[in-house]
């Protein structure tokens, strides 16, 4: 098996040493990566296939094709690095925003044996999920009272009278009975079983192997459904299962629209693929909620849901912004999240901010009629020590709208971005906001 691994919007080359990849395995990943749903309508959006090389975009995680598996890291870097950060960083940093997104605890203990050094992100995952899965298991699974019905010699709950009278009028010595039956196997189960069937058909890890092998013994009496048919629907966390959310939470990970498996065409293949755009901004959602709460602020994401335009009084281009900070009197702060590498002020005085994402957050303020409007980046080793908080005013030099440029070192502890992200609020809003932080 051949494993190769590099940086999102890096390539690698064709060749045979360790640092390239062979030409015919390079192709297979591409098929692979085509046929993702995050591909696009050119079937580059995530890997470009050239004449001598693969170019990675914005899209991380791991592909695989039969004999060779590539894994696309981000460039998570921490303040003083210079873009070499080792592969086990990077996954570790990139674990670990997954896991504040998807409200995933990762304990010191658990962190310090998931294997970052020696495996690649799929295989992290999926020991996480069966060390998380084998805890579960031991407290019990979670059973349900179903409804059957069947035709019995003894009466079993309550007589269905209509069918005992009509389809069994011949057939006296049965009955037709009605009852509730406690059984395992019920929605939450078989999204369990169904994520352990598809992992042990991917897991190349021995240790991973082995324990899918053990759980899959704990599932043997629950009905095996493919992902596509699965209820998610019919599940419902309560405090009687609390513990199974973050399980939850992984099986969509694992299972949900970003995980795709390929095997039409002359190729087959998995991938395991992350939007570096929607991961940091579900990253960013979670901790400025951790870091306001407690606040008279509010938090919510992918809301708004105003029109930009209407047409005969019906709305058109609806707007979704990532971050809206509320307050008592209505919208107090938008924030659009942005994983895009700042350029030093040296090489350019707009810092390589986009016309367009400045033109949608004045867009936003007028809407949404919020005078504080922000443009979050995530920071590099490229761009000074502490990170960047610069206030624009909009429009007018004397103007009380504003759009503030501001970076954050995703690199830091959950608890250092948290409170950089209230400080980056506290600052940016107006002073009588700001007090209630």
């Amino acid at each position: 098996m051949i494993r190769r691994s590099l940086r999102e919007w890096d390539r690698i080359a064709f060749g045979d040493d360790a640092g390239s990849i062979p030409a015919a395995h390079a192709a297979r990943l591409a098929q692979a990566a085509q046929r993702s749903v995050l591909s696009g309508h050119g079937g580059e959006g995530v890997l470009e296939h050239r004449r001598k090389h693969l170019h990675a975009r914005g899209i991380v995680g791991v592909i695989a094709a039969p004999g060779c598996q590539l894994e696309i890291l981000p460039k998570i870097e921490a303040m003083g690095e210079t873009g070499t950060a080792p592969d086990e960083t990077l996954r570790r940093r990139l674990v670990h925003m997954l896991a504040v997104a998807r409200d995933i605890r990762i304990d010191a203990l658990t962190s310090a044996s998931l294997g970052w050094q020696r495996d690649t992100l799929l295989e992290i995952l999926i020991r996480l999920f069966c060390r998380k899965l084998a805890e579960a298991v031991r407290q019990g699974i979670p059973r349900r009272y179903t409804a059957h019905e069947d035709d019995l010699p003894a009466l079993r709950g309550r007589l269905d009278v209509t069918r005992q009278f009509s389809t069994l009028a011949a057939q006296p010595q049965k009955l037709a009975c009605r009852y509730d039956e406690l059984s395992p196997d019920i929605a939450l189960n078989r999204v369990m079983k169904a994520t352990i069937s598809r992992l042990a058909c991917l897991s190349t890890a021995g240790d991973n192997q082995r324990s899918l092998r053990e759980l899959s013994f704990a599932y043997a009496d629950i009905l095996a459904v493919p992902p596509s048919a699965l209820r998610w629907e019919l599940i419902t966390l309560d405090r009687t299962n609390r513990r199974w959310r973050e399980l939850l939470s992984l099986a969509r990970l694992l299972l949900g629209e970003r995980y795709q498996t390929t095997s039409a065409g002359p190729t087959e293949g998995h991938a395991l693929l992350f939007e570096m755009n929607v991961l940091f901004e579900g990253y960013i959602a979670k901790l400025c909620r951790r870091a306001l709460a407690g606040t008279s602020l509010e938090i919510s994401s992918q809301g708004g849901h105003r029109d930009c335009l209407y047409e005969d009084g019906v709305g058109r281009f609806r707007t979704r912004p990532d971050v809206i900070i509320r307050n008592e009197g209505g919208v107090a702060m938008i924030i659009d999240t942005k994983w895009k590498r700042m350029a030093p002020r040296i090489d350019d005085p707009k810092q390589g901010v986009s016309q367009a994402d400045v033109y949608q957050l004045m867009a936003y303020a007028r809407i949404y009629d919020c005078n504080r409007v922000m443009l979050l980046y995530p920071h590099h080793h490229g761009l000074p020590a502490n990170p960047i908080c610069k206030p624009y005013d909009i429009a007018s030099p004397t103007g009380q709208d504003r759009l503030i440029v501001s970076t954050v070192d995703v690199s830091a502890k959950q608890p250092c971005v948290a409170a950089a992200l209230a400080s980056l609020v506290s600052m940016s809003l107006p002073s009588a906001n700001s007090a209630a932080i």
